[in-house]
């Protein structure tokens, strides 16, 4: 699992939409809408947020092929990801990508039109016309009720063909997402310790280049 594979998993694969309407491909289930509806509605009462949570990656025989942990602060269109060995932060125009392993921080312009998902989108416009999706039933955690919806990308050029995303009913939070990669890779995120009112400052959520001694800048913004 290498930086690029993360950076793709954590900035495209996991935080996904969810489409709000049906379409000719079948028709979406009105009991996920409601489950969807309040994990929205939860999300955008969020001032500012910090999670933490830990990223597994399966065959497609279920054996597990790796584990990595980080945290994510989000406020606004800016945010701060750091996992083991990178850290990436955005102040929503561009994006500072850090490798530890070599000393480099790559700076590359936001794009709003990119496929890819970022953070301050899934947080703030969760609905996106791109999945069809239904509720397969519930499930304890300790003692905690989890709802299980499955989302089904419309567009059948993506590379998953299935996520699941587990929802805590009493918090309207979401606990858990796996997808399924069409290779049959299994990804899973587990999120903890979510604080939606995190008192976060500037200097958490800005790449500081004094922080990071003999640094090299790799600017590919023009």
């Amino acid at each position: 699992m290498n930086k690029s594979i993360f950076t793709f998993l954590l900035l495209g694969g996991c935080f996904f939409t969810a489409q709000a309407q049906n379409n000719s491909l079948g028709k979406n289930d009105p009991d996920a809408k409601k489950v969807l509806d309040g994990l929205t509605a939860k999300l955008k009462s969020f001032q500012a947020i910090q999670a933490n949570f830990t990223l597994k990656v399966e065959d497609a025989k279920g054996k597990q092929q790796g584990s990595k942990t980080g945290v994510i602060y989000l406020k606004g269109t800016k945010y701060h990801l750091s996992i083991t060995g990178q850290e990436i932060f955005s102040d929503g125009k561009d994006v500072w990508t850090y490798d530890k392993s070599s000393n480099e921080v790559t700076i590359t312009k936001s794009d709003p039109a990119s496929r890819t998902i970022s953070p301050e989108k899934f947080f703030t416009d969760f609905y996106d016309k791109d999945f069809l999706y239904k509720l397969n039933g519930e499930s304890k955690l300790g003692t905690r009720t989890l709802q299980e919806v499955e989302l089904t990308p419309v567009d059948k050029t993506k590379t998953f063909y299935k996520a699941l995303l587990y929802i805590d009913k009493a918090q309207h939070t979401l606990a858990s997402i796996k997808w399924y990669d069409k290779n049959g890779s299994r990804y899973t995120l587990d999120t903890n310790k979510l604080n939606g009112n995190a008192p976060l400052t500037e200097n958490q959520l800005a790449f500081n280049k004094t922080k990071y001694p003999g640094v090299e800048e790799v600017d590919l913004r023009n």
